[in-house]
């Protein structure tokens, strides 16, 4: 081999934050420490969507998914002794990612940095909140708004920054193919830079600044070639839009530049150890080839799918990406790949399915039109329901799931409960009490005048970063500062996909889908019911609601009645659409770990409206509704879930949706006294 330069590893992150501003702190300098080279923040829902920690919809969230950053106190606590000029920070925020940068700006100001100097991601992406992840607060017109406000302040006042990091990786969490990734990745963009572009904030002579600061954010599934070259693609797209479509003629400004999380969908409950060598092969995907390398890789952890992971995993994730970067010759090489008749291919394949569906987006009226009108979201719905059924077909196969699931006792979950972090109850209290000493302790006038500049400009159309700025400065708080918005723009609730999602699983007969429907008929005939009715309903701030649509699909398609409202419900919400629908089973579904704080509330309310929600036989005068849960719930919460009375807990490794379908209609049949169905489900 002909001697060369050995290329800079790609920027190694840790994606982190909990509990507290103080605990999170400490863990970034320890995992700095360890050798990583970049932060990445997780904030929790109430920060994400626009919620102090003391608000209803926070209660059960505060700490849990991420760090709560409440104001500018919180901010400067979670960066003490972090040299923000020094240091390339990766922000997770979408809806209030303009407040989160405010603070980071002051922040960094306070410490004397010069804040043209400061680097880093804010994520910034509104379009996959409507689709897959559910953090979005405000309606997409003035949610693009905010985001043209902030990349066209960052470009003049931080040009280092990057202000949005299209995020396609929750859309692959969502079932999309990576035609579907790319093509509605790129949409976004259109549409993003569009609106920077006719909003006249950026001279014409200056736009090759504004492309050049698009980032983009992926997801890296297990089939790694596959994925290489989705890579491949998406930067050759990227290529001839910014060409073609803006005029950039400068190659470096058209760099597609993109981080990567690799794939969390895929890592499984049984089995987990499994999820070491599907988190490798996804790295390989995003790190093999030179010209389509990743900037910035972080990596979850190998027991993400049964709760928080501790240091102790996040360092093996880390130590996965030091050993590829130091140990091997990877990086030793031009693009290895550069050549291939059977990439190229694949490829060119990719690329001409991807124009074709942005195409097609573009005549809806682009991005923010095929959001509104649900095309967007049912697609992906469907998509997700198609690929669940391939792995209860057994079609594609998932190694100690539905294949290979004979399995050694493993050490490294001997102890469930001590196999992953565990976020203090009382910490939530402890927040609140500090948000409280915050705002007696603030100049309030002042604090109010910079909500009301913040309002009045809401209401016209200036740019409204210098007012959120002032806000920081002021000592307004998360919550504030959204609800000032939430009163000039209002908030949107994005489209299910439900309804229009079309049947996934064939139900002919003999099918395990038939069997199902069956016992659907027959209890609802026993029961007098025209249709057995289920409420999905998803209490909480967690907007991860795949498990929830796959679970109402799939109750539709074998004859239940479903009432599904969305994400981000109150206890009280869910338990009133439960009465009113007279529905015959409570189905929760929860994420974020706010289980043990909501679901016994749900069942409290339920017991005084008069319905029995315990599980079993009920009496002849009782109005039985079983409750279920769904979501990542540790062995002891959902011991603790059963005796509180909820009838069933299903996890992650209860993979067949038709087979939970069955045994939703068998706690019906119990609570309703029916003799149980001899129908396989």
């Amino acid at each position: 081999m002909t001697e060369r330069q050995k290329d800079r590893p790609w920027l190694m992150r840790t994606y982190a934050g909990h509990s507290t501003a103080e605990a999170s702190n400490e863990l970034y300098r320890r995992n700095l420490a360890k050798g990583q080279t970049g932060l990445s923040v997780a904030f929790d829902l109430p920060t994400q969507t626009g919620y102090d920690p003391d608000h209803i919809l926070a209660r059960g969230e505060v700490g849990r998914v991420g760090v709560p950053v409440s104001h500018l106190g919180d901010m400067r606590r979670l960066f003490q002794d972090i040299p923000l000029d020094q240091m390339n920070t990766s922000m997770t925020i979408n809806a209030t990612a303009m407040w989160l940068l405010a603070l980071y700006e002051v922040v960094a100001e306070e410490q004397g940095a010069d804040i043209s100097k400061l680097s880093g991601t804010t994520q910034n992406d509104i379009v996959k909140e409507y689709l897959s992840r559910g953090t979005h607060v405000f309606p997409p017109g003035p949610s693009l708004r905010l985001t043209t406000d902030m990349i066209t302040y960052t470009v003049a006042h931080i040009p280092k920054w990057n202000p949005i990091n299209i995020c396609s990786y929750h859309l692959q969490e969502a079932g999309a193919t990576p035609v579907q990734e790319i093509a509605y990745a790129m949409s976004t963009a259109i549409a993003v830079l569009d609106a920077v572009r006719d909003s006249g904030q950026v001279p014409p002579e200056k736009f090759g600044d504004v492309v050049a600061r698009i980032s983009f954010f992926v997801n890296a599934g297990v089939r790694f070639v596959e994925e290489m070259c989705k890579m491949r693609a998406f930067g050759r797209i990227w290529d001839k839009i910014t060409r073609e479509r803006y005029g950039i003629e400068n190659e470096k400004q058209r760099r597609f530049r993109y981080g990567v999380q690799v794939n969390s969908l895929g890592l499984t409950e049984a089995q987990p150890e499994n999820n070491v060598q599907r988190i490798v092969l996804e790295m390989l995907a995003v790190t093999l080839s030179k010209d389509a390398r990743a900037r910035a890789v972080q990596l979850p952890a190998w027991n993400e799918a049964l709760g928080l992971p501790r240091p102790w995993d996040q360092q093996w994730s880390l130590r996965i990406q030091q050993v590829l970067a130091h140990e091997s010759d990877l990086l030793e090489y031009e693009d290895i790949f550069a050549g291939s008749h059977v990439i190229e291919a694949k490829v060119d394949a990719l690329v001409t399915d991807c124009l074709a569906e942005i195409e097609r987006i573009q005549e809806m009226g682009g991005a923010m039109a095929a959001v509104e009108s649900g095309y967007l979201k049912s697609q992906l719905v469907t998509a997700h329901a198609e690929r669940r059924a391939r792995i209860e077909a057994g079609e594609e196969k998932i190694v100690g799931v539905n294949c290979f699931e004979g399995t050694e006792p493993n050490p490294l979950t001997a102890d469930l409960d001590t196999a992953i972090m565990t976020v203090d109850p009382a910490n939530e209290a402890r927040v609140v009490r500090a948000l409280h000493d915050w705002r007696d302790n603030r100049d309030e006038a002042r604090a109010q005048d910079a909500l009301s500049v913040l309002k009045k400009t809401a209401a016209g159309d200036g740019n409204l970063f210098a007012a959120t700025v002032e806000c920081a400065r002021a000592g307004v708080t998360t919550g504030e500062w959204a609800w000032a918005l939430r009163d000039v723009f209002g908030e949107f609730r994005a489209p299910t996909g439900v309804s229009s999602a079309p049947l996934a699983v064939a139900a002919e007969e003999g099918s395990p889908l038939a069997a199902v429907r069956e016992k659907v008929a027959k209890t609802a005939a026993e029961l007098g019911s025209g249709k057995l009715r289920l409420l999905v309903g998803k209490p909480g701030l967690d907007g991860h609601s795949n498990g929830a649509e796959q679970i109402a699909v799939r109750a539709r398609d074998a004859g239940f009645e479903v009432i599904y409202q969305g994400i981000r419900l109150t206890p009280e919400q869910i338990v009133s659409a439960a009465v009113a629908e007279d529905v015959h089973c409570v189905g929760l579904s929860i994420l974020s770990g706010s289980h043990a704080e909501l679901v016994p509330d749900v069942l409290a309310r339920l017991r005084r409206t008069g319905v029995d929600a315990s599980p079993g036989p009920h009496g002849p005068g009782d109005a039985p509704m079983p409750v279920i849960v769904g979501g990542i719930i540790p062995s002891a919460d959902a011991a603790a879930l059963r005796e509180a009375g909820v009838a069933a807990v299903f996890t992650p490794k209860d993979f067949g949706i038709t087979e939970i379908i069955g045994r939703i209609v068998d706690e019906i049949r119990k609570a309703n006294q029916l003799d149980p169905l001899e129908v396989p489900a």
